[in-house]
């Protein structure tokens, strides 16, 4: 399964070739796909197909190579293979949430400011100044600055969904993109979301 080959990709990608790094997902990552399309439950086939989960396992993969570690080939296999299993756990969850929603835990429908604001504490931040003017201002700049660096369909999902209030079906549409998908980006925008302002340590602070 994991041959000497994927051993020289992986080395090399690891030092920044890009190329390899894609050559060595469409290598291995047929065996990922069949190991997570057996996982796709039947009240999930009408939001998510095997294809839209690896699609977006590809970005993540591609943008967060750093996060790997070690483990050689066969660790790089499985940390793909995570990455796959965690958008589909993600679906899951937000096919349940969608079922239950809660309108505290939507953002859109406020002014700009306000929604910002909100989206930085539903990420679970806060801001330090004490000053509440200065407090909407110091968000609404970070969080737009955390914007410019996320992938485009991270950010746009967040745009569309968590600051307008857009459906995931519209947000999915304006993408070219199933719903669950929408759902794997948004959720994976948010881990980005939460370690780059985690950076901004001068306006915030994770809460709890």
């Amino acid at each position: 399964m994991v041959t000497e080959e994927h051993e020289r990709l992986l080395e090399r990608a690891k030092a920044g070739d890009r190329d390899a790094l894609i050559e060595l997902l469409e290598a291995l990552g047929p065996v990922v796909r069949r190991r997570i399309e057996p996982k796709i439950g039947a009240h999930l086939r009408s939001l998510i197909e095997a294809d839209d989960i690896m699609q977006v396992t590809y970005l993540e993969a591609v943008t967060r190579l750093d996060s790997f570690t070690s483990g050689g080939a066969k660790g790089f296999l499985a940390w793909v293979t995570r990455i796959a299993e965690n958008n589909l756990l993600d679906v899951a969850r937000a096919a349940d949430a969608a079922k239950r929603p809660d309108p505290r835990k939507r953002i859109g429908g406020g002014d700009a400011a306000s929604s910002m604001v909100a989206m930085v504490e539903q990420l679970g931040m806060t801001v330090t100044t004490p000053s509440r003017v200065a407090a909407r201002s110091e968000a609404v700049d970070a969080l737009e600055r955390t914007l410019s660096r996320l992938p485009e369909d991270y950010a746009k999902v967040i745009r569309l969904y968590d600051l307008e209030g857009w459906s995931a079906e519209d947000v999915g549409e304006e993408l070219g993109r199933s719903e669950g998908a929408v759902y794997m980006l948004r959720a994976r925008a948010h881990d980005r979301l939460r370690d780059l302002l985690g950076s901004e340590s001068k306006f915030f602070t994770k809460i709890g």
